[in-house]
């Protein structure tokens, strides 16, 4: 069973004093920034002039840093720009920078994991993962509630490097919903197979395949967004809130019949064999290099397979049909 944290087990009094860095006012800078500060915590923002994130840092109260001179300022530098860039920017803003005790902290190990970010040995490296998207994460610090986090321990120089991640932790309220233990290879490993099987890769090639057969066999493609595509939300909610389970007691029981009866047809062990595969590719560190190398060159087969996803009649559909949903714009 993993190990789980919680408000108890955090000292926040071990961040007063200490300087952290936020590099990259994305999705996750920008929530973990604001609930840093409103715990109390002296916080630095670096992001790049020009971009929508520098103005919303900048609507938010921020008075933007380059870089190099957060990171030569800050004691723990949380690096939380894209996976692809983090590698650059730690090479050539942060690295220079680096002093002894200093903390390097992650929300993804991918960049430590696959050997992109490789830190001197008199830093802590550790990582607080939150498992949500940085709005809930800052919603859910106001409802003084936290989301769920993960905390991850690489390199413990100063004999601190936990009791800072479970305090950061706490800074941004993840102790008070519960904090899971684990490693960089573990967390990143698993989120990158979720992603490319079920979340993104799974579920995007069940709806366009379900969508396509059921065209083919004559059916309107309105109809068949609706069944395949648009009514998949409904079924989410219901597993997110209460499981498989959950989903299975909210809906018909021709429709769960089905899904006991039909499910594993779709999902056979010929598929479960792709999934090892896949898995396999990521621990090797196989996918890393292909994504690292196709960053390199230019997003070739990036930018011609999203190209080709964009041309899709699943997507002209989508595009006429959502305009008929007002509700969804607030949304997006």
């Amino acid at each position: 069973m993993a190990t789980m944290y919680y408000d108890d087990d955090a000292d926040l009094s071990l961040l007063e004093g200490k300087k952290v860095a936020i590099i990259g006012y994305g999705i996750q800078g920008g929530a973990q920034s604001l609930c840093l500060r409103d715990s109390g915590i002296e916080v630095l923002v670096a992001e790049v002039p020009g971009t929508p994130n520098y103005e919303r840092a900048v609507a938010d109260g921020w008075e933007i840093m380059d870089t190099a001179e957060a990171a030569k300022a800050a004691d723990l530098i949380q690096i939380l720009t894209q996976d692809h860039v983090q590698a650059r920017v730690y090479q050539e803003f942060i690295a220079p920078n680096l002093q002894e005790g200093n903390g390097l902290i992650f929300s993804h190990g991918f960049n430590i994991t696959f050997h992109q970010i490789l830190p001197p040995p008199t830093v802590d490296v550790f990582m607080i993962a939150p498992k949500g998207p940085g709005a809930l994460v800052r919603d859910m610090y106001l409802k003084e509630v936290g989301v769920p986090s993960l905390i991850a321990v690489h390199q413990d120089y100063t004999g601190q490097a936990k009791q800072l991640a479970l305090a950061y932790a706490k800074a941004i309220r993840a102790t008070r919903a519960g904090v899971v233990e684990t490693t960089f290879n573990e967390e990143t490993e698993t989120d990158l197979f979720g992603e490319q099987v079920v979340l993104c890769g799974g579920v995007s090639e069940l709806i366009q395949s379900g969508f396509d057969v059921l065209v083919e066999a004559g059916y309107q493609p309105e109809i068949a967004y609706f069944e395949v595509l648009h009514e998949l939300k409904l079924i989410v909610d219901l597993i997110w809130k209460g499981g498989l389970q959950g989903m299975r007691n909210g809906v018909s029981d021709t429709a769960t019949y089905g899904d006991l009866t039909r499910g594993p047809r779709i999902v056979t062990e010929e598929t479960r064999d792709e999934m090892r595969a896949i898995l396999a590719e990521i621990q090797t560190g196989e996918f890393a290099k292909e994504w690292i190398l196709e960053n390199m060159v230019g997003r070739p087969v990036f930018r011609t397979l999203m190209k080709q996803a964009e041309e899709t009649e699943l997507e002209d559909v989508g595009k006429e049909l959502r305009e008929m949903m007002p509700w969804l714009k607030d949304k997006v």
